[in-house]
């Protein structure tokens, strides 16, 4: 995929209008990559000016400073702000609610101070400005899509209709769970808990959850985190449910519908 770096613009003396920070998940782990590849996708048919960091991006610190290692957190965050500021970046999108959350709430203690937007959010404006053109009938017409509320990007910063905007763009039934929004259950790998033993207890968060989603009678189960989306995968196929119910990022159904 042709996906510029800041560096290459930089060197051509442009800057990207977005800076698309790709994250940990997005970048290595492989169900998060083809988030990635779809939300470049829909960067690439909009044709918004954007650019990755590319090897410049580090972990944006949200793991370990959740886990308690702040001078960790510190260093990383110095070295990406002072990555970002070199660049002159304005204005960052994300697909990873983690790295939204700390980009736009804890950075700007540090000295980076950016417009940060959720990639929901972004799909929200460009379907509403009409730049996202989605095919006529709709890929996903007469399906069921239930939607999983990240902590991060629900409770932490209030975002709950961008995400249902779009997915009511695309002619499916939206279905809610019983705990929605505010009252939104965690998918169990937020504040570091995707890389660590779990405590003890009768039951895993995730399972508890994916049962609630399935529940609904959904065919899909959309979320908008990769963190979310391997906890509600990871909890349909222990619930033995893959043949029925699918696990997909919004960025991901917006790019199977668009033109």
């Amino acid at each position: 995929m042709n996906v510029p770096t800041a560096a290459e613009l930089f060197a051509n003396g442009k800057s990207p209008e977005i800076l698309f920070w790709v994250g940990c998940a997005g970048s290595f782990d492989q169900r998060a990559q083809k988030i990635t590849k779809a939300f470049v996708t829909i960067l690439n048919k909009t044709g918004i000016n954007y650019a990755i960091l590319g090897k410049e991006e580090m972990c944006t610190g949200d793991p370990v400073r959740r886990a308690g290692n702040e001078f960790m957190f510190q260093m990383m965050a110095y070295q990406n702000i002072q990555v970002l500021n070199n660049y002159g970046i304005k204005k960052i999108v994300t697909a990873c609610p983690h790295c939204f959350n700390t980009l736009k709430n804890e950075y700007p203690e540090l000295g980076g101070t950016y417009e940060v937007i959720h990639h929901t959010t972004l799909l929200q404006q460009l379907i509403d400005e009409g730049k996202i053109r989605l095919k006529e009938g709709g890929t996903f017409r007469g399906k069921k899509i239930t939607y999983h509320d990240s902590c991060y990007l629900g409770r932490s910063n209030n975002i709950y209709e961008a995400p249902r905007k779009v997915l009511e763009a695309l002619d499916a039934e939206l279905v809610e769970m019983k705990r929605c929004k505010s009252n939104g259950l965690c998918c169990g790998a937020g504040g570091a808990q995707m890389f660590k033993e779990e405590e003890k207890g009768t039951t895993r968060i995730n399972i508890d959850r994916s049962h609630e989603a399935i529940g609904t009678g959904a065919d899909i189960i959309a979320s908008a985190c990769p963190f979310c989306n391997t906890m509600m995968t990871d909890g349909v196929k222990l619930a033995e449910k893959e043949e029925s119910v699918e696990v997909l990022d919004v960025a991901e159904l917006v790019a199977k519908s668009m033109e």
